[in-house]
């Protein structure tokens, strides 16, 4: 059997994952119910509420656009290094701007975590299916 066939079924749902966590991140808690917790963050850069209200629905729509770059990319590896990096980046925002959010249930600690154990893993078994062509 084609090694490389078997690969594709688990890199296609950790695609369709992906792209479905950025889409639901960026449209639920930035477009469609402004979160609190995101226009904090804003706020405590120094953007007055209308601004940081305004920048909230922005970061969703790049969220939403870059959730779809899984869909139509299936198979770039830069696409899950950048995810990694900005993940890491945006955790660390977290932690410099509002880092009572990493002690609430379900923080960005626990989803940013998983979806850069999902792109690792994604990266590994590109590799290996490159190895099995």
């Amino acid at each position: 059997m084609n090694h490389k066939l078997l690969l594709d079924q688990p890199l296609r749902l950790i695609q369709i994952t992906l792209a479905g966590l950025w889409i639901y991140q960026g449209l639920i808690p930035k477009i469609l119910f402004q979160s609190t917790a995101e226009i904090a963050i804003w706020q405590n850069m120094g953007l007055e509420l209308p601004l940081a209200k305004m920048c909230v629905a922005l970061s969703g729509l790049i969220e939403i656009m870059f959730g779809c770059t899984f869909l139509i990319w299936q198979r770039a590896v830069f696409l899950h290094q950048l995810n990694i990096v900005g993940l890491s980046g945006l955790l660390l925002l977290i932690m410099l701007t509002d880092p009572i959010q990493l002690s609430t249930a379900f923080n960005p600690v626990v989803m940013n975590t998983a979806m850069i154990v999902i792109s690792m893993l994604a990266i590994q078994l590109f590799k290996l299916s490159q190895q099995q062509a």
